[in-house]
Order: C-alpha cells, then sequence, then structure tokens
C-alpha cells in the first residue's frame, strides 16, 4: 500500500513537472508569435481614425525597430498584436482592410510551424486527465475544484444562469450595431464580422454617451490615478502609501517601489509597480505576484513577522515625447483591480507563510478583493479625485462622469458571454473533452460557442493556441473564478451601497470590516466563512446583475 502510494505522488510529480514545461514552452511560442508579427504602415490613410496616442506610440515602436526617422505625425509606424497596438487598431481603425488582418493575426499566433501550440494543448490536457486518473478523480476540474469555493456542479449552474441572463440582451446589442452601422452607411452593415464588433460598438458608444476613450486620456495621468487609489486606500483601510525609490534595486527605470505604512506610521508591507508596455521584454495583460509573503518563521528575528512584498504589473500605454503616461479608463480600472490582489496580500494578518496574504485562498475567492477595487472607479468622489486635465487641472466634467455611469451596463449582455464562453470552453476541456479523440479543441470551440456567442467564432479561430490563462497562467479549470469573484465582489460592494457610499462614517466601518476579514484573514479560513463573516449571509449574484443591468424589470401597475 505504501509502495502503491509513493507510486501514485511519483507519477503525479512526473506529469506535474512536465505540464510546467509544457505551459512555460506555451507561453514562450504565444509571446514570440506575438512579437513576430509586424506590420510597418507610411501612408497615413491607411491608420485613419487611429488617435494620437496610438499614432506615437506606433512610430516610437518603428523607431525601436530601425527606423528613426519615424514620428507620430509623418510615420512609418508599426503596428504589432502587443495590447496598446492590438486594441488601438480594433477600436479606431476606419480601415476595415487592417482591422481584419490583425484580428486574423491576433486569433492565429501560435498556431502553425515551429511556434503551433495545438499538439501541447492536447499534451497538457493528456497529462492532466492521466493525473486525475492517478488521485481517483473523473477529470482534471473534478481536481481542480477540490481546492476551491465552488464544485464544478456549482460553476456551472452558476454560469447558466448568467448565459440565460445575458443571451437576450446580446442579441439585442448585436441588432443595435447592424442599424446603427446601417446608419452610418457602413457597407458591412448586414453581415458584420468580428473585426467589425469592437469598432461598431465603440462608435456607438461614443454616439450614446458621447464618451470618447481617448479624448479622456488627458484627465488619467498616472500620477494624479496613483495619487487618487492610494488616498482611497488611506479611507477604507486606514494606511499610508508613500514612495521608496531606492530602497530597493529595480529590473527597469520606469518601475517604482513603495512602501505601507499603517495608522501609526509603522511600515507593514512594500511592493513594485510595473505599469508600462514593453513589448520586447514584458507579456501582455496585467498580474500581481508575491516577492516574499508574510511569515514569521522567516523573519530575521523570529519575532516579528516578516513583512510581505509584492508587484504589480501592467501593459498600459508608457509616456510619449514630453507628454506623462495618459490612461484610459480601462487602464485605470486594471490598476485598481491588480491593487486588489495586492492589498489582500500586502493588508493579511496571518503570520504562517503558507495562508498569508493571497497564499492558501481558494482561486476562484482570490478575485475578490481586485474586482471589488474596481467598483471605486465609478464611485463619484473617487473618479473625481483621479480624473484632473494634466495640463489644465481643470476636473472631469460632471456630465462626463454621469455618461460613464451610464455607459458601464453599455452592451453588458455581449461582455457577459465574452467571459462565459471561455469560462464553459475551460470547463468543457477540463471535464470532457478526450485528447486525440474525435473532436478536436477547436471544435470543442466551436460547439461551446454555439451556445455562448451570438455570433460564433471564425472556422479558422484558433484564440486558444493563445489562452495563456488556462494552459500557462494557473487557470486550468479555473476561468469561470472570474464570475464567480464578480458575484463576490459585487455583492461585497453592495454592502457599501446599502450604507450609503456619502456616509463617510459608514464607509469607514464597512471598510475596516472588510480589512479585517476578506483581506486579514487570506487562506487561514474558509472563503465562504469570511464572506459570511463580512457580509452576514452568503453570497447572491443579484448585485452583480443589477450593477450589469441584467436583472429583468418589473412593470409597474
Amino acid at each position: 500500500m505504501v509502495f502503491h502510494l509513493k507510486m501514485i505522488k511519483e507519477n503525479s510529480s512526473t506529469k506535474l513537472n512536465k505540464n510546467w514545461r509544457l505551459s512555460h514552452k506555451f507561453s514562450e511560442n504565444v509571446l514570440d508569435a506575438t512579437k513576430k508579427f509586424e506590420k510597418l504602415i507610411t501612408d497615413k490613410k491607411e491608420i485613419d481614425g487611429l488617435p494620437a496616442t496610438a499614432l506615437g506610440l506606433a512610430a516610437q515602436t518603428a523607431v525601436s525597430k530601425g527606423h528613426e526617422n519615424a514620428t507620430a505625425e509623418n510615420g512609418p509606424w508599426m503596428i504589432t498584436l502587443d495590447a496598446p497596438s492590438f486594441i488601438s487598431v480594433v477600436l479606431h481603425a476606419r480601415n476595415r482592410a487592417l482591422r481584419e488582418e490583425v484580428y486574423r493575426a491576433y486569433i492565429t499566433r501560435a498556431s502553425s510551424g515551429d511556434l503551433d501550440n495545438t499538439p501541447i494543448i492536447n499534451q497538457i490536457l493528456k497529462l492532466l486527465l492521466e493525473k486525475a486518473k492517478l488521485l481517483n478523480y473523473n477529470n482534471y476540474a473534478e481536481v481542480s475544484m477540490a481546492t476551491k469555493m465552488a464544485t464544478v456542479d456549482k460553476a456551472e449552474e452558476l454560469l447558466e444562469k448568467l448565459r440565460s441572463a445575458s443571451w437576450d440582451a446580446a442579441v439585442q446589442d448585436v441588432e443595435e450595431l447592424k442599424s446603427y452601422s446601417k446608419s452610418q452607411g457602413a457597407s458591412e452593415a448586414d453581415s458584420l464580422s468580428h473585426w467589425d464588433i469592437s469598432f461598431w460598438s465603440e462608435r456607438l458608444r461614443e454616439s450614446k454617451y458621447d464618451i470618447n476613450e481617448e479624448e479622456l486620456r488627458p484627465y488619467f495621468s498616472f500620477s494624479k490615478v496613483m495619487d487618487g487609489l492610494f488616498n482611497l486606500a488611506k479611507i477604507l483601510f486606514g494606511i499610508d502609501i508613500e514612495p521608496a525609490d531606492g530602497l530597493a534595486p529595480v529590473w527597469n527605470k520606469d518601475v517604482r517601489f513603495y512602501c505601507v505604512k499603517d495608522s501609526s506610521g509603522s511600515p507593514i508591507a512594500y511592493f513594485y509597480f510595473d505599469p508600462y508596455s514593453r513589448p520586447s521584454e514584458k507579456r501582455e495583460g496585467a498580474w500581481m505576484d508575491e516577492v516574499v509573503s508574510r511569515s514569521r518563521v522567516l523573519s530575521r528575528n523570529g519575532t516579528t513577522a516578516r513583512l510581505p512584498v509584492a508587484h504589480m504589473v501592467c501593459n498600459q500605454t508608457p509616456p510619449v515625447g514630453d507628454k506623462p503616461s495618459l490612461m484610459t479608463f480601462r487602464e485605470v480600472e486594471t490598476v485598481f483591480h491588480e491593487f486588489g490582489h495586492a492589498l489582500q496580500h500586502m493588508l493579511t494578518k496571518q503570520d504562517e507563510g503558507l495562508v498569508a496574504g493571497i497564499r492558501g485562498v481558494e482561486w476562484d475567492a482570490v478575485e475578490l478583493p481586485s474586482q471589488f477595487m474596481e467598483n471605486w472607479c465609478y464611485h463619484r468622489d473617487t473618479l473625481m479625485s483621479i480624473a484632473k486635465h494634466y495640463q489644465t487641472g481643470e476636473s472631469l466634467p460632471e456630465e462626463v462622469y454621469l455618461k460613464l455611469l451610464a455607459a458601464r451596463t453599455f452592451h453588458a449582455g455581449s461582455l457577459s458571454l465574452y467571459q462565459i464562453r471561455f469560462a464553459c470552453l475551460d470547463l468543457e476541456l477540463h471535464t470532457k473533452y478526450i485528447p486525440h479523440g474525435s473532436e478536436s479543441v477547436y471544435d470543442v470551440d466551436q460547439r461551446v460557442s454555439r451556445i455562448t456567442q451570438v455570433i460564433p467564432p471564425l472556422p479558422e479561430d484558433r484564440f486558444l493556441s493563445g489562452f495563456n490563462h488556462i494552459f500557462a497562467g494557473g487557470y486550468a479549470a479555473g476561468y469561470y473564478s472570474y464570475k464567480w469573484a464578480e458575484v463576490l465582489s459585487a455583492d461585497a460592494f453592495s454592502a457599501f451601497e446599502d450604507a450609503v457610499l456619502e456616509d463617510s462614517k459608514a464607509v469607514k466601518e464597512i471598510g475596516h470590516k472588510f480589512r479585517e476579514t476578506v483581506l486579514a484573514l487570506g487562506g487561514g479560513k474558509a472563503p465562504l466563512e469570511v464572506f459570511v463573516e463580512f457580509r452576514g449571509r452568503e453570497p447572491s449574484a443579484e448585485a452583480l446583475l443589477r450593477h450589469n443591468g441584467l436583472l429583468p424589470v418589473t412593470a409597474c401597475t
């Protein structure tokens, strides 16, 4: 019996090591494939519609690639698949052919030639299934859920509830886009494709709410956003955050180092922040992770706990020329999101390193603080404290704030289904998919998308080959956790709404309670118990559906 258990452990460990190597190779292939695509444009007509910041970045990229005389005004301009460049093109480029070319390149990254991730995906899924069988589980999703807040059934139940609540709204979203694009004389109006959706959604959003993300950038300078974020943390959690540059070495001149102090002025944590996109050396996206966790055992003197250190990494638009980094509202939300993760790591009161901060927190609960913090981007006082024009100091106009608030639910059905597609696909691959069976992973994607996407993916869509989250980012059988945590975070924020957000005393009291439960207890207590301790009851999806405008409207009589 002992020998048998040892063999299981060794086999499982071997598969884990193989999986790690495969995941690492998967990530490398995505990065290399992303860097491989470069499109040099010399005719400004081809990039009509791109905002000034995107043109500046494209010219700056061209300079870095050897085109020394490139300028934002006269080019040449280098388009890449790095997030700021790709997103600018699909959102703003009037050149439909350019949008199509960039979109197709993006959804087929790492799916052919030496960088083809398809066989790696199958190997990863095969090893995970074998590991599950060795551990006497039916599939890898069950292994994953064994250390999570949800179960497979509960996750599927939630996703179906959200899918059904989102579907009709998403259908209406597409119809609205067709009607709007037709009113604008678009030849593609009757047959909108994937490279049209984001472009026309942005145009419709601008027309409905008169909000242009690019025109808002001057109100969101990096330094002002960070000042406002740190002030919010002081109000809610009673902490002070101060620059500590020079106290620790950094890996790039743009990286900042900060010290977190409690109300008495004593340091309780530190964190690095690497904010800007650097395509040649950083992968896309945004993330937070630990440098060291809080730990009494690993402290220098063995009495006071070692203080936690975090790092936050984003890929927002860097400073261009003499302008500071001017952020889109989406980039502001991203910084608030990652800071929420950092807060849970840094404000822990657990002295045992294995359950301190984000350690030991069930994967589907760990997004609660991050998504909770995003809600504050829509809180008037918070937003107005950071939205100051970088040149004039003028506050964001009140009517613009109200439009941002209204725009929050814009095409919420479509955005919900976008996430649900990936979450359902992830669970399907890790519960029912048979590697090297009759269906390919791309067949599974097509099948799942038929009930989760109003416009199914292209037959040649190979998005999975670049899906770092589940094949290289630790979200295998866990992508549903974004929606699961949205439910938790919306419900948690509703505690502040119930107390009236303008009541500063109540906000501080609830903020203290949030710190002492969600942020302080880490992995030392089951997340459902932690949530109930904070909220006084189990979580409900109602607040999320209400925030997204997806609750049925009851007619008045």
